[in-house]
């Protein structure tokens, strides 16, 4: 996985972002598909609120639903490009803020300010040392009850398979990680965060993670993404934190796109 420098480079300059992100949904049968069947009915209970900051909203995948569930909302990104792009794209939405920032500071954002921080299918990229930074800035930016809903790597969870599919031979790897024997590398999960490093950060900067979603992505059964809602501790929210495994992600997906997506 890329340090910030190879991801601002990434998104910034080289991604063919021609599709806006949503090639991303495909695999849900769209990005309508996946907001509704899998993202919204995770949150619901956070919304609709006052003030949503989004991390890393690329060219607005979710922003387009996350700014009719708030008064206001700020989105921040590395890429100048993405914001230019959203300011663009949402110029007559008089309820969002765009902030480009160093891929791991949220300096503009004031203190006790946040209900509910949203980030998907973006933090997943990110390496140990950015995750760590964001949260030490969360535990200052959330509200006393807000809560945050983070997507991110535990790919950390299987560095022996990793490195197996690191050394694997050119011409087997790919065909092996098409049938799921080894992770995706492809997908380009940060090797660094686990969803127990994560809970742990949290606990060291005075966050909650009262839950933990561990997912698969795309192909195989490894778990290799995660989803963490965390809060600040004294919060409503705060309870003892639940981890469940959900191996079957990837066949919700198939499903939505099956059954229930309207097709293109």
């Amino acid at each position: 996985m890329g340090n910030i420098a190879q991801n601002a480079e990434v998104w910034n300059e080289t991604w063919d972002w021609s599709q806006r992100g949503d090639e991303w949904s495909q695999w849900w049968g769209g990005t309508a598909a996946e907001w509704f069947g899998a993202l919204l009915p995770r949150i619901h209970p956070y919304v609709p609120t006052h003030t949503i900051l989004e991390i890393a909203p690329g060219y607005g995948r979710w922003t387009q639903y996350l700014k009719d569930l708030c008064d206001r909302l700020i989105v921040v990104d590395l890429a100048e490009r993405c914001i230019d792009h959203c300011r663009e794209r949402f110029a007559s939405a008089s309820n969002l803020e765009y902030h480009v920032n160093d891929g791991r500071s949220l300096a503009m954002v004031a203190d006790d300010s946040i209900d509910l921080v949203f980030s998907f299918d973006s933090l997943v990229h990110a390496e140990a040392d950015v995750i760590d930074a964001y949260l030490v800035q969360l535990a200052r930016t959330l509200k006393p009850h807000g809560i945050g809903f983070v997507h991110h790597s535990n790919a950390g969870s299987y560095r022996a398979l990793n490195n197996l599919a690191i050394r694997a031979p050119d011409r087997w790897r790919g065909l092996l990680i098409e049938k799921g024997v080894l992770p995706d590398l492809y997908a380009w999960r940060a090797a660094s965060v686990t969803a127990e490093s994560f809970a742990s950060k949290c606990e060291a900067v005075g966050l909650a993670c009262v839950a933990q979603e561990k997912i698969n992505w795309g192909r195989g059964i490894y778990l290799t993404d995660a989803v963490s809602i965390f809060t600040r501790r004294g919060s409503r929210w705060e309870r003892p934190r639940r981890v469940r495994r959900n191996p079957f992600f990837r066949w919700e997906a198939r499903r939505m796109a099956t059954l229930y997506a309207r097709p293109s």
